[in-house]
């Protein structure tokens, strides 16, 4: 038979992973100062955590980075708490640092912990826990929606694909702390450039698609032309003051009768493509605007 804990989603797992370490260090503490280190195994190493890691790897989870960050927490932490039981066993009392390295790894450990766990409930509601967007999960379904409605009585949609500009070169100077903030602030500002009742979705790395409701293409050019500005006029700030210019490529396609969504998309990402070699920090509109190659510039496609 099934146990309930078998049938628990990796984040739902967290939870008793948390319960279980916060009884395991009350624990130790005792071993450690006043039973001479006498505590065995359990003490050393609670089992839902790896109970948890076997779930993360039947969902293909394991070698994301924040995973494999809170393994190797675990793994650090009780190697050191274990230390220090084997010392309190031979009779050594464990110095400051010592007990200071384990308990920074067990709150650093924690902390994570807490990390690791939105994110997961945020991606099983369908939102990027980095920039609060919709994720693809919810993308298709809103799109399908929406051609549906267009279908029956109109007015056209259009949906845009927007994506950063040299966006590698970000992450490789800065550092993927500096570039997970540019992808929020860029997430932030599409949101408050957009209507209220048009959806935006993150992709995936750093590509974005924009669904503008009932809107033609001249008034869709219009307001990602405008979001395109916004963006390129408000440089990201970093915690040490600096400031980073950031923009952004866009592909607009406009909604047809017998244009599946899955060609809209894929015109849409057509036409960004011819916008990030045509200059960048631009909007290409697919089959109006026909942009030429920038000078020197190959005409393969170059997203970056």
């Amino acid at each position: 038979m099934t146990s309930s804990s078998d049938t628990r989603s990796p984040s739902d797992s967290l939870g008793l992973v948390l319960d279980e370490h916060l009884r395991w260090i009350g624990q130790w503490h005792r071993a450690v100062f006043f039973r001479g280190g006498q505590g065995g195994e359990r003490v050393s190493a609670p089992a839902s955590f790896a109970a948890w890691c076997v779930a993360v790897n039947a969902d293909d989870l394991a070698h994301q980075p924040a995973v494999e960050k809170l393994v190797t927490l675990h793994e650090q932490m009780h190697r050191k708490a274990k230390l220090l039981l084997l010392k309190a066993a031979g009779g050594e009392s464990p110095s400051e640092a010592d007990y200071e390295g384990v308990i920074a790894r067990f709150e650093e450990f924690v902390l994570h912990l807490r990390r690791v766990e939105r994110a997961f409930g945020a991606a099983a509601s369908g939102l990027d826990p980095l920039t609060g967007l919709r994720t693809r999960r919810g993308m298709q379904e809103a799109l399908e929606r929406e051609h549906n409605r267009f279908r029956r009585n109109g007015p056209a949609f259009c949906v845009a694909i927007c994506d950063i500009d040299r966006f590698k070169g970000i992450n490789d100077t800065y550092g993927h702390d500096i570039g997970d903030r540019v992808l929020a602030a860029t997430a932030a500002a599409i949101s408050r450039g957009i209507r209220s009742f048009d959806e935006a979705f993150r992709m995936g790395g750093e590509e974005f698609l924009i669904c503008l409701k009932e809107t033609g293409l001249a008034e869709g050019f219009r307001v990602i032309e405008r979001l395109r500005g916004e963006l390129a006029r408000t440089p990201v700030a970093l915690p040490d003051g600096r400031r980073i210019a950031v923009t952004a490529s866009f592909g607009l396609v406009e909604a047809g009768e017998d244009l599946p969504v899955e060609e809209m998309v894929v015109r849409a990402d057509r036409a960004l493509y011819q916008a990030k070699n045509s200059g960048r920090n631009r909007v290409v509109r697919y089959g109006v605007d026909q942009p030429e190659v920038a000078a020197g510039r190959s005409a393969l496609p170059n997203r970056r």
